[in-house]
């Protein structure tokens, strides 16, 4: 029961476009939608960070094929990040185009997820979407904030596949593949 309360609570507050923080208890600024802990000021370079946490993408069994047009179920959107099974790449989704974003990597590490898909996912910051995904981050005017993490190839003990966080060393994204960071501007 109580769980269902916090559940209620928390759907209420995405509903009403609220800006989410990850493991922290304020937010750094108001262009975010979500943000997660590590992101400890507004600087374009920012090499106090502590944290080692990083974003997760979904490791999906093949990249989806949209076609030209998409599918009834299946929608593609600009700005769609996965990690691909199949091709042990991280891949990105953009005017009708998927482009790999890592060379091939290792998917051993991955724990598989026995069962079905159900439901629509998350969506935060909009009441609805069209968009299918499991987090779809809806907003005219604020952005997911990356986990900032320093160094993340020499801080992040056990990297998974398919994570991505921002470098604040190097100022850019940095995604894991299985065996090695690849970092882009």
């Amino acid at each position: 029961m109580k769980k269902s309360l916090l559940l209620m609570a928390g759907m209420v507050i995405i509903n009403l476009n609220a800006q989410i923080g990850i493991g922290k208890t304020v937010i750094s600024g108001t262009g975010s939608i979500m943000e997660f802990d590590g992101n400890t000021s507004n600087q374009l370079t920012d090499n106090t960070t502590a944290n080692t946490k990083g974003l997760i993408l979904p490791a999906v069994l093949e990249t989806p094929n949209f076609g030209s047009s998409g599918s009834a179920t299946s929608i593609a959107q600009n700005g769609t990040f996965l990690f691909d099974r199949q091709t042990k790449k991280n891949r990105f989704y953009e005017n009708g185009v998927w482009k790999d974003l890592s060379d091939e990597g290792n998917n051993s590490a991955l724990i598989p997820i026995p069962g079905i898909e159900t439901g629509n996912g998350v969506i935060v910051g909009a009441s609805s979407s069209a968009t299918k995904g499991v987090l779809v981050l809806e907003s005219a005017d604020k952005a997911l904030v990356l986990p900032h993490i320093l160094n993340p190839h020499l801080t992040v003990i056990n990297p998974y596949p398919g994570m991505m966080c921002y470098d604040t060393k190097s100022n850019s994204i940095a995604l894991y593949d299985g065996i090695n960071w690849n970092y882009w501007k």
